[in-house]
């Protein structure tokens, strides 16, 4: 058995600007640190053998805070894109209310909220190339990545750290827990809130616990 403890990064300035964030590379707030620093509280106990974090500086800060906390500032750590959050697409820095206007509530819940919906992909300052990405799309390069690189880690023996994003670690939970399209657009995740699975050589779940 080992453990794969997942953890959402700290709340970033634009969490707390309601914004929509995406690929944009923002900073944690002072909260967001202190969530953190609360978070690698949480998993003390645990000794990590690698971590694994998006290439955004507030997943990569995150972990930093966590294994300061923890005192394993020593171990692998493996950055990659497959880990980032959803891509927003022309809705990156938006705020969310602000568009809800714009748009209409109903618009803009189905491009939050919905599985395979993504939201526009216009060029705009923060989104140059014209990517947006739906929950369908984030799963499909997460997903992957989480399959060859975490995982076999994990059924190995031991014990991984991930410190990513909301959308990158939902569909991680949705394929640890089997749930449908439908289930999954009712997960949330708290930022510094760690999610603890004890799984087995088979990468079958013998326990979860979210603290």
């Amino acid at each position: 058995m080992a453990k794969l403890v997942l953890v959402r990064h700290g709340q970033s300035q634009w969490n707390l600007e309601n914004r929509f964030t995406g690929w944009v590379d923002v900073p944690l707030t002072e909260e967001g640190r202190a969530e953190a620093r609360r978070a690698g509280e949480q998993i003390r106990a645990i000794r990590f053998e690698e971590a694994f974090t998006s290439v955004l500086k507030r997943a990569i800060e995150t972990l930093e805070i966590l294994l300061d906390v923890i005192g394993q500032q020593g171990i692998p750590v493996e950055r990659d894109q497959a880990l980032n959050e959803r891509h927003y697409g022309a809705l990156q820095g938006l705020n969310k209310a602000e568009t809800a206007k714009k748009y209409g509530d109903q618009q803009v819940h189905i491009w939050r909220r919905s599985y395979d919906v993504a939201p526009p992909k216009d060029r705009t300052e923060l989104n140059p190339e014209g990517i947006s990405e739906s929950l369908k799309d984030t799963a499909a390069r997460t997903l992957p990545y989480f399959d060859a690189k975490i995982l076999p880690e994990v059924k190995a023996g031991r014990n991984i750290l991930v410190s990513a994003h909301g959308n990158s670690l939902r569909s991680i939970v949705m394929e640890l827990d089997r749930l449908t399209k439908e289930q999954v657009l009712e997960l949330n995740l708290a930022t510094g809130a760690p999610v603890i699975y004890d799984l087995d050589a088979q990468g079958g779940i013998l326990g979860k616990q979210v603290l």
